[in-house]
C-alpha cells in the first residue's frame, strides 16, 4: 500500500540489482537474493515495515547523498536493516544485521563492520559517531514528522502489526516508547533533520499518545 501521495516512484530493485553488482556480487547470485529479500518484506505480517517503507527512505537517501561518504554501506543497510522483523522479538536489528553479513561474498567491497553497526544503531536511534549512521537513522524516523494523515497511517500499521496483543498490554507499551522519544534532546541525529522536521515529530508524538 503506497501512503505518500507526494512520492516519487522508486524501482527498488533496480537499485538493488545494481548495487549488489557494484560491491561484487555475482550476478546469477543477485535475483536469487532479491526474491528472498522481496519476500521478507512483502510478508502479510508486514503492514509498515515493507517494501514501502525501504522506497520511503531509499527516496531519503537519493535526496541526501551527496551528505554521505559510505554511499554503498547506507545503502546496503536500508535494504537489510528490517530483513528480520518479529513483533516478538526485541533482537530483530541484531538478527537483521548478522544476516546482512551472511550473505556478503569474501570478496566484495563493503566495510562489513559499518554495516553491521549502522543496522544495529536503528534499534536505539541515537546519536552515533559516525556521520553516515546519523543520516541512515534519520532516513529510517522520517515518518515522524509527515502530515498527520500519513502519520496517522503510520501508526495504525504499526499497531498492525502488533495485534498480536490487545490493548491493555500494546497501549501502555506504545506510550512508554513515545514518552522515550519525547525525552530525548532530539529525535532526529543530523543538524538538517532536526531543523526540517524536529517540531514536527513532537507535534505528531504528542497527538498520538493524547489518543491512546
Amino acid at each position: 500500500m503506497r501512503i505518500f501521495e507526494e512520492r516519487t516512484y522508486m524501482n527498488l530493485k533496480t537499485v538493488y540489482f545494481d548495487l549488489l553488482s557494484a560491491i561484487g556480487f555475482h550476478q546469477n547470485d543477485i535475483e536469487k537474493h532479491w526474491i528472498i529479500l522481496e519476500k521478507a518484506y512483502s510478508q502479510k505480517k508486514r503492514y509498515y515495515h515493507n517494501l514501502t517503507h525501504l522506497e520511503n527512505m531509499m527516496l531519503s537517501f537519493n535526496k541526501y547523498q551527496s551528505e554521505i561518504q559510505m554511499k554503498n554501506e547506507v545503502c546496503y543497510a536500508i535494504f537489510y536493516h528490517d530483513i528480520v522483523y518479529n513483533a516478538k522479538k526485541t533482537d530483530n536489528e541484531l538478527k537483521s544485521a548478522e544476516f546482512a553479513l551472511s550473505i556478503l561474498p569474501k570478496e566484495v567491497t563493503i566495510n562489513r563492520t559499518l554495516v553491521f553497526d549502522m543496522i544495529v544503531a536503528t534499534k536505539q536511534h541515537q546519536q552515533n559517531e559516525n556521520k553516515d549512521t546519523n543520516w541512515l537513522i534519520d532516513f529510517d524516523l522520517e515518518i515522524l514528522a509527515k502530515d498527520w494523515d500519513n502519520y496517522k497511517a503510520y501508526y495504525e500499521q504499526i499497531r498492525k502489526e502488533y495485534k498480536i496483543y490487545p490493548d491493555f498490554l500494546y497501549k501502555p507499551g506504545r506510550k512508554k516508547a513515545l514518552q522515550h522519544f519525547l525525552e530525548s534532546t532530539n529525535l532526529f541525529q543530523t543538524e538538517t533533520y532536526r531543523t526540517l522536521y524536529e517540531t514536527k515529530a513532537r507535534e505528531n508524538i504528542r497527538k498520538e499518545i493524547a489518543q491512546l
